[in-house]
């Protein structure tokens, strides 16, 4: 079976959509009963970016896939028509569901074409059963069309290795505004704690005291590692990798009520009210009391969720299309 596997996303970014891409095929390589073809176009600048959305996911990858048994994009780009059967990974339908938090391009995007990408492919892998629920009511896909397949966390992520020293509380976010820095801020405030942000600069003119940048994912381990407790209270996630990850290097977590992220923690995680900054406060405090309590149920739950699971599932589903 031979399938192609759009990892362009390596190019643009090193956020949460370049993690699955290469979790995902780090399980793949190897595998005696597909031959992978990694597929890419252009590099990290604009021009290319533009280019690719243009031009290269509507009608190159297309092209391609004569030659494929199978297509499966890793993002909600596609072909609008490809001669083998299309997969189409959907993280978050974040741009349908809150459109005023994304650039005009993106809005434009989302509201012209990703729901008839995602309804032409022949099936859709939603990373959480939240965005499951979502591609349902948003963007009118099957419900049998869909599968739901979770992310894992890389190796990288563990509980024995370096920690960064400090009494801090870690937050892990791109700087824009759906990640609800402003309240994380406030909330580290009423708390009494040092925050710490890691992340790149986004959009929206978001700056939060504490930022210090993007980091390798060595450091981010570390960081990991020594926070107090970690917290990500997004307003909207389709999975949440911060929250696996931290629970991965055996930090407690405090995150969002009512969203992917609770999904994700499966009941290891202090979870909160994110439109609260108040609330967000008493969760940091009581994440860090229970600490003896929620690291043993978070390195349990992170070892469910693994890129070997995933890339079984995959597979699983090529051989159905095939």
């Amino acid at each position: 079976m031979k399938v192609g596997v759009d990892i362009a996303p390596l190019v643009q970014t090193r956020a949460g959509t370049a993690r699955h891409v290469r979790g995902l095929v780090s399980k793949l390589r190897g595998r005696r009963e597909v031959e992978l073809e990694l597929l890419s176009f252009g590099g990290p600048g604009r021009p290319s970016s533009v280019v690719r959305d243009a031009l290269w996911y509507p009608v190159g990858l297309g092209l391609r896939a004569r030659r494929l048994d199978v297509l499966h994009c890793t993002t909600f780009r596609g072909p609008a028509r490809a001669q083998a059967p299309v997969v189409l990974t959907a993280h978050d339908l974040a741009v349908v569901r809150y459109p005023e938090a994304f650039p005009r391009w993106h809005r434009m995007y989302g509201r012209v074409g990703l729901r008839s990408i995602l309804r032409s492919a022949d099936a859709v892998v939603a990373v959480s059963e939240f965005t499951r629920d979502e591609l349902v009511d948003l963007a009118n896909v099957p419900r049998e069309r869909i599968r739901v397949v979770p992310n894992g966390v890389d190796p990288i992520f563990r509980l024995d290795g370096p920690r960064s020293v400090g009494e801090y509380v870690l937050t892990v976010a791109t700087l824009e505004p759906r990640k609800n820095l402003t309240r994380a801020v406030e909330a580290a405030r009423i708390a009494g704690v040092e925050l710490r942000v890691v992340g790149t600069r986004g959009w929206g003119g978001v700056a939060v005291p504490g930022w210090v940048g993007e980091v390798s994912d060595a450091e981010l381990a570390a960081l990991y590692r020594g926070a107090r407790c970690v917290l990500y209270p997004s307003l909207y996630e389709g999975f949440g990798l911060p929250v696996l990850e931290a629970m991965a290097c055996g930090a407690p977590v405090v995150t969002s009520r009512g969203t992917a992220m609770e999904e994700v923690a499966g009941g290891a995680a202090v979870l909160v009210d994110p439109h609260d900054a108040e609330a967000i406060a008493a969760g940091i405090v009581e994440a860090i009391e229970r600490r003896d309590e929620l690291v043993p149920r978070g390195l349990a739950r992170a070892s469910e969720l693994t890129w070997e699971r995933a890339a079984d599932a995959v597979v699983a589903l090529w051989e159905e299309l095939a």
